[in-house]
């Protein structure tokens, strides 16, 4: 291979393997926790892998640019959170299918997308973070339950975000592989291994798995996922065809959706690698990158059986674990976008609380009322001044300056 193709080949590469090892967990917890049986969720990885590669390889080369796709991490974290659903897994099927039909729609719809953005970005964020702090809270219990098992992921995880932050999750997770293999060998635990396959599921469309699934889900997969990664590209000199790509993603989440992927968009924090300079010092060759990554992603879809069973078979916390750290940074991230203006922080308060709890109402859970709880405490302490505050401006003009700019800042 010429050297200068060499490059951003290796760099797709590398970005393929820290995408998936990082973050697959968190896609398998989610799968299972809304009702799938392992074969099931390693359909769902298999098709997730397909279609973010396929995606990836269509757009890079027909745009010429690291358009790089991904799994929603952060909407794996929702359905983890979610917990059970009525209708179990068809119902959470169908609300995939809900989820890649909002996505498509946004594209052909622009007043959905409005809509989206008219969410506060604070209530978005605390809501995420809600979700998110049960997973990274697993660490913490795994390693009161065995620190012998569980303490030295998190030391290598630890010293490797000092020394090589990327490669901190995957090194974690291959001490994990190590672990579930050591006990495989000892007799506690067996993989049964099936090769890679889908297995479909009709998908069932129940109020609540819409509600409290495929809503949040559309929410964070565009305000965690793809709007972040619009200025990920745009930082590196990339314009993104927005229509095409939501276009692109949401009918691969609806098809996907049958073999049991959740949802399918842009990458943010992968996208990084092959838009920089490291994939290619001339910009015009970086979307070889992302070609790369989208055929590695296609092999990788056949270890999707491999790692989920290394998932089911694990001893109790080791991979739950990996998840946690895995999504820390996501978490801090979350929290310092909800909580940065002062005058935002009870209603982001009040989001992440809900979210964060156990709260199900009429068969929701608490991603849905964290939004509406969020929306409804921002109404009324944030979006409008009080109404003797109103009176105040209009009644003393030399007062008008200083009230009505903290007022428009927070609009």
């Amino acid at each position: 291979m010429e050297r200068s193709l060499a490059q951003p080949v290796g760099v797709g590469i590398v970005a393929a393997l820290v995408g998936f090892t990082s973050s697959f967990a968190v896609v398998v917890t989610g799968l299972r926790a809304v009702g799938a049986t392992p074969e099931q969720a390693a359909s769902g990885l298999l098709v997730l892998c397909v279609v973010q590669g396929l995606g990836m390889i269509w757009l890079s080369r027909r745009h010429r640019a690291p358009l790089t796709l991904a799994w929603s991490t952060p909407g794996a974290a929702v359905l983890a959170g979610a917990g059970g659903v009525a209708g179990g897994w068809p119902a959470a099927v169908g609300a995939f299918v809900v989820c890649g039909a909002l996505i498509g729609l946004t594209a052909a719809w622009p007043a959905l997308g409005r809509l989206v953005a008219a969410i506060p970005v604070p209530v978005a964020q605390a809501m995420l973070a809600g979700v998110l702090l049960s997973l990274c809270l697993e660490p913490l219990v795994a390693v009161t339950a065995a620190p012998l098992l569980v303490g030295p992921v998190i030391v290598v995880w630890l010293v490797l975000a000092r020394l090589a932050p990327r490669w901190a999750t995957p090194v974690a997770f291959g001490l994990g592989v190590v672990l579930v293999l050591a006990a495989v060998a000892a007799g506690d635990a067996s993989l049964g291994l099936r090769p890679p396959g889908l297995v479909l599921t009709p998908p069932e469309l129940t109020l609540p798995a819409v509600v409290g699934i495929a809503l949040p889900l559309y929410v964070v997969t565009m305000a965690s996922q793809n709007v972040p990664g619009v200025s990920v590209l745009a930082s590196f000199g990339y314009a993104v065809p927005w229509r095409e790509t939501l276009l692109v993603t949401g009918a691969g989440t609806m098809v996907g959706a049958f073999a049991g992927g959740h949802a399918v968009n842009l990458a943010a924090i992968t996208a990084a690698l092959p838009a920089s300079a490291e994939a290619h010092p001339d910009p015009r060759r970086r979307w070889v990158a992302t070609q790369s990554a989208g055929w590695a992603y296609l092999v990788l879809a056949v270890l999707s059986p491999l790692v989920t069973a290394l998932v089911a078979a694990s001893p109790a916390g080791v991979f739950e674990t990996v998840a946690g750290l895995a999504l820390l940074t996501t978490l801090g991230t979350a929290l310092a976008a909800a909580l940065r203006d002062e005058s935002h922080r009870v209603a982001a308060t009040a989001t992440f609380l809900t979210a964060a709890s156990p709260l199900v109402v009429l068969g929701v859970g608490s991603a849905f009322w964290a939004l509406v709880v969020g929306l409804v405490v921002w109404a009324l302490l944030v979006a409008r001044p009080p109404r003797r505050a109103r009176r105040r401006v209009v009644g003393d003009r030399a007062a008008v300056g200083r009230q009505w700019g903290p007022w428009r800042t927070t609009r």
